[in-house]
């Protein structure tokens, strides 16, 4: 199901046969470094954590993380969208990309059309953010969405140290 597209992207629920591009991005140095180790080696992993997570979160919240497919081709370049965290109290924006995808704007794109979606279709009244302190890219790509920088906290389940960002939809 399409949820939202951008001059470039087109995001989508993500589906179990999204499996192979998947296991590739959670598997990426980067996601590893600084999302962190999911332990899913195989496609049926994969599967499963698609719809334990993703598919489950949409039916649940109605939002979710979302494949970013470039609207050109098709090709499946990263995810982009929501998630409500146990460990904090309102729904935040995350975002990954495949390495030959980052640093051309598609995050901002993917990230900023998911925060329009988040206050304008599902009348969230505020968005957060977190990421590592030493993960440069996405601090700034946070603020030029325009989240602030509220607080380092330790996040859930190995309590590593976290920014906090917040966006308040007024």
């Amino acid at each position: 199901m399409h949820i939202l597209h951008t001059e470039r992207l087109a995001l989508r629920t993500l589906e179990e046969e999204d499996a192979v591009f998947y296991l590739e991005l959670v598997n990426d140095p980067a996601w590893i470094a600084n999302i962190g180790q999911r332990h899913i080696h195989h496609l049926d992993a994969a599967r499963a954590a698609i719809e334990a997570g993703a598919r489950t979160s949409q039916r649940t919240n109605g939002f979710s993380f979302y494949l970013v497919e470039r609207r050109g081709d098709g090709a499946p370049i990263g995810i982009c969208g929501l998630i409500k965290r146990d460990s904090l109290p309102d729904a935040d924006i995350g975002y990954a990309f495949l390495p030959a995808y980052r640093g051309q704007g598609y995050a901002f794109e993917a990230a900023a059309g998911v925060l329009v979606h988040a206050r304008d279709v599902l009348g969230l009244d505020c968005l957060l953010g977190i990421t590592a302190p030493d993960n440069l890219a996405s601090n700034r790509l946070l603020v030029k969405l325009g989240l602030r920088f509220e607080r380092l906290l330790a996040m859930p389940p190995d309590g590593r140290d976290t920014n906090l960002y917040r966006c308040d939809f007024d």
